[in-house]
């Protein structure tokens, strides 16, 4: 069994943490957690812990969090494609494109069918532009775009490339359709959310999200926050 001051050098020296990160908790809760565990049950007061690519609150699944020297590795899992699960739900649409605001349009979906609903997915397949949610961390002459929404501002963001490698319909249940996508880095799922309805003649916004997968990585294999927290914790001196 390791000695407490080999585990905390093993700690800075750098451990890559695979987490399956809970609804409603940010990816900085998830980073401040395992600081404050670091902390108080190993005594490191000094640590650098940072997460490889943010999930929204609403979302679930895999994220990636470095310690110590492996935060230098952080932007090599950045880069790396994603996959998402989830539901979109159409008929409606709100400002930040998912639960985070209320509905605040209705639109037709009699005419949409799960055929229309696949070619549709497909016409989204590829490199292409996507303008990121205003409800965002995207930056804006220095402000954080969310400030804006919230305050009821307008405020325009540049579009993004992205490349969406593959958008699979996996269950078609009016007003809900699930999907499976592959994409790369700086793809927003609200986006293309909002998006998608849209060139299904209605509108719609996301219900669900759970990230599976950063490159060969499976959410299966991370730790859940109660895991983490248990294994530190459990943590004793050799006698």
């Amino acid at each position: 069994m390791q000695t407490k001051e080999a585990l905390r050098e093993s700690i800075r020296e750098g451990k890559i943490l695979f987490i399956d990160k809970p609804y409603r908790w940010t990816s900085f809760d998830v980073v401040n957690k395992l600081k404050a565990l670091l902390q108080y049950r190993l005594g490191m007061k000094k640590i650098k812990v940072g997460h490889a690519g943010t999930l929204d609150p609403l979302a679930t699944g895999l994220l990636i969090v470095c310690t110590g020297k492996a935060t230098k590795q952080i932007e090599q899992y950045q880069v790396l494609d994603k996959t998402y699960t989830g539901t979109f739900h159409v008929g409606k649409s709100t400002p930040s494109y998912d639960l985070e605001t209320v509905p605040d349009k209705e639109y037709p979906t009699a005419h949409i069918s799960n055929e229309l609903a696949e070619k549709t997915a497909k016409l989204f397949t590829g490199e292409q532009q996507q303008i990121p949610p205003i409800y965002s961390a995207k930056k804006i002459a220095g402000e954080r775009a969310y400030t804006f929404a919230r305050q009821g501002k307008d405020a325009v963001l540049a579009a993004n490339n992205i490349i969406v490698k593959k958008f699979e319909i996996t269950n078609f249940n009016l007003p809900d359709i699930g999907f499976r996508v592959v994409c790369s880095k700086g793809t927003y799922i609200r986006s293309l959310a909002r998006d998608f309805g849209e060139a299904l003649n209605s509108g719609a916004y996301l219900g669900e999200l759970r990230r599976t997968h950063i490159g060969e990585h499976d959410v299966a294999n991370a730790w859940s926050i109660q895991t983490m927290t248990e294994a530190i914790n459990a943590f004793e001196e050799p006698a």
